[in-house]
């Protein structure tokens, strides 16, 4: 985990990070840093600033005043909403944030709340997925983020989660034969199988997997967990969340220095810490 010190803030113009918790999992800081070396850009760092609670975020703010900008991942994208000033509208038809805009002028401090997970699962999967129809496991702020991508590319789904069920949501138990044959892309949405926790995974009947399916899992940390492993026994496509984090982080990028958009970042240029 990269800790941030306060020398470290008085040599910095720009400084970002990511909040959510726990955060050992993440490669975000390695992958900004390693793109402001790369850059040449001596005055900008990113580190992790795990909160245990999403209303630690006015907090956060004030502390470190030349903090700009943010990612949120689990489990605040969804709760960190009421603490923001403003979301643009991709957020707001969501319900999800994982970037966060800090501007500040006259004292003054202002958040607007960026989604980048649709757009950055996109173009991920833009070559690669059946025309079929998806179950999405999880109901939670990736899962909505997911969701929203469907329906872009005019992919029906439905959700799988373990505690409620209701319009458009089933349980695990109805994941019978039938319905894992007529959903050929299933997307694992949630923790399960995330660093340090590596032996979870989600409980779907894997024996009814064949090799028209395809399993993709947002986690990117291990590359490839026990759901894609599973996966793989059974001849299935599998893809991981890594070229997910870099489009998506990418994309958070050009939201925190107001650049035009870049061209996504190959997944084996990620560095691996």
């Amino acid at each position: 985990m990269v800790k941030w010190r306060n020398s470290d803030q008085e040599q910095s113009t720009a400084l970002l990070g990511l909040i959510g918790y726990p955060l050992g999992h993440s490669w975000s800081a390695g992958y900004f840093n390693e793109k402001f070396r790369s850059a040449g850009d001596a005055e900008s760092r990113y580190a992790l600033f795990p909160l245990e609670n999403p209303d630690e975020l006015p907090g956060l703010l004030e502390k470190y005043p030349k903090l700009t900008g943010l990612n949120v991942t689990t489990p605040f994208k969804e709760t960190i909403i009421p603490f923001l000033d403003e979301l643009d509208e991709t957020a707001g038809l969501i319900g999800a944030v994982n970037t966060i805009k800090v501007d500040r002028e006259h004292g003054l401090i202002h958040t607007k709340g960026f989604n980048t997970d649709t757009t950055g699962f996109l173009q991920t999967i833009k070559d690669h997925t059946p025309q079929t129809d998806a179950l999405i496991l999880g109901t939670g702020g990736a899962a909505k983020a997911v969701a929203y991508a469907l329906k872009e590319k005019n992919i029906p789904f439905k959700f799988v989660s373990r505690k409620k069920k209701g319009s458009g949501i089933i349980s695990y138990q109805d994941l019978t034969f039938d319905v894992i044959s007529n959903h050929l892309l299933i997307i694992n949405a949630t923790p399960l199988g995330m660093y340090p926790t590596t032996d979870y995974f989600p409980p779907i009947p894997y024996h009814f997997l064949a090799c028209r399916h395809c399993l993709y899992d947002l986690i990117y940390n291990p590359e490839e967990t026990i759901f894609l492993k599973r996966g793989k026994a059974m001849k299935t496509q599998t893809f991981n969340g890594l070229q997910m984090l870099i489009n998506q982080a990418e994309l958070s990028y050009q939201i925190f220095f107001e650049n035009q958009p870049e061209l996504p970042v190959q997944a084996n240029n990620v560095p691996s810490t």
